[in-house]
């Protein structure tokens, strides 16, 4: 889980809305995750491996309007690549800057750092990073969870780190300001 994409990649507890369209049909749809390359998408349209489709969402304020290309399949939702132009590219990403410092979104990251494998968070700690979570407790041997970019945690986040400190003797650290009183009260 070595993060190897171009992008930075971010979750949202609660699917962001927006609306697609292709050949004069037009539903509204639900992002699952999202970064400057594209994003997972769950909707009612048939959408087919190859089509280009409209698409329009809000994030953070940011009014998006794109025409992605549907590159996979992962259950009912569908992967989608962005062919973003410049000035879009740049608000999509200040978007992403800001659904981060805002607790809208979450991101969770791997790095080998002096030989130790560090998960590192950012944005909100939530339950929604439970599935790479654990993927990454049980798969990756994590050393160290990072919590320096943690801007909001609920109570099910917290327990997450709880329990992998508690249970895995993995050592929790470097806390960023808005959960280390948190973490201590846990």
């Amino acid at each position: 889980m070595q993060d190897k994409r171009r992008h930075v990649r971010i979750r949202f507890a609660k699917p962001l809305p927006a609306y697609v369209g292709i050949k004069g049909q037009n539903v509204r749809a639900e992002l699952h995750n999202i970064s400057l390359g594209g994003a997972l998408l769950s909707t009612d349209l048939a959408l087919a491996m190859g089509d280009r489709f409209g698409m329009e969402f809000a994030l953070q304020g940011m009014g998006i309007d794109t025409v992605p290309t549907v590159v996979s399949r992962v259950g009912e939702m569908v992967g989608i690549r962005f062919d973003l132009g410049p000035a879009t590219e740049i608000q999509l990403e200040g978007a992403i800057a800001d659904s981060l410092r805002n607790g809208i979104a979450s991101v969770l990251s791997m790095h080998t750092i002096g030989g130790r494998k560090v998960m590192r968070i950012a944005g909100a700690l939530n339950q929604s990073l439970r599935n790479d979570f654990h993927h990454a407790l049980d798969k990756m041997g994590v050393a160290e969870i990072d919590l320096s970019e943690v801007s909001v945690a609920d109570a099910e986040g917290l327990a997450l780190c709880r329990m992998a400190a508690e249970k895995r003797g993995v050592v929790v650290e470097r806390l960023s300001p808005a959960i280390a009183l948190l973490w201590k009260a846990a």
